[in-house]
């Protein structure tokens, strides 16, 4: 898919702060689905995707006057997205849900009934590890997080969070440090 074309939408984000819904709903229509397939790739529901899209557009419609740079529109809109999707998955974290792979995973693996020892090893260490993930400051947590569950890349962190790639550097460096520290001890 390719990149959206940011002047083009800057010029419609122009028209959009000055009341023009027509100029809003063609800049839906050029970035819904990008913001889509992130929200379902970021909360892995479909349901809760579409739920966070409600919310993305809402919120960006409400602020669209306090945008200052109608170049940045996109950047601005990967921000809410995380943003929202964040607090979403928070929330639900509150209900742990088995998914339908976990159940597969149940049923289907033979190394569980083989090797009950190595199985509960591993989810020892998958706890611990999330522990130590929780325990760091927010922004490290939130770009290691992007970095390596995510699988995003070192400008599309800083782009989604609207920080430097530099910052980026530095919270993931940090965050390592926090981690092997936590990890040790």
């Amino acid at each position: 898919m390719k990149e959206p074309n940011h002047l083009y939408i800057a010029g419609l984000v122009t028209k959009a702060q000055e009341g023009s819904s027509d100029a809003f709903a063609e800049i839906y229509a050029l970035t819904y689905n990008k913001t889509y397939n992130y929200a379902r790739h970021y909360l892995k529901d479909d349901f809760l995707a579409q739920d966070a899209l409600q919310e993305i557009y809402i919120s960006a419609l409400k602020n669209i006057r306090k945008l200052n740079d109608p170049t940045l529109f996109i950047a601005w809109l990967n921000r809410i997205s995380f943003n929202i999707c964040f607090d979403m998955s928070q929330k639900n974290k509150k209900t742990p849900q088995v998914t339908d792979a976990e159940i597969l995973e149940l049923v289907c693996c033979e190394a569980l009934s083989s090797n009950p020892e190595a199985h509960t090893q591993q989810k020892d260490e998958y706890e611990r590890l999330q522990r130590a993930l929780d325990a760091l400051p927010f922004h490290e947590k939130q770009v290691l997080i992007l970095r390596y569950f995510r699988d995003l890349k070192l400008e599309e962190i800083a782009t989604v969070l609207g920080i430097s790639r530099s910052t980026v550097k530095r919270h993931i460096a940090s965050g390592q440090d926090h981690m092997k520290k936590t990890l040790k001890g």
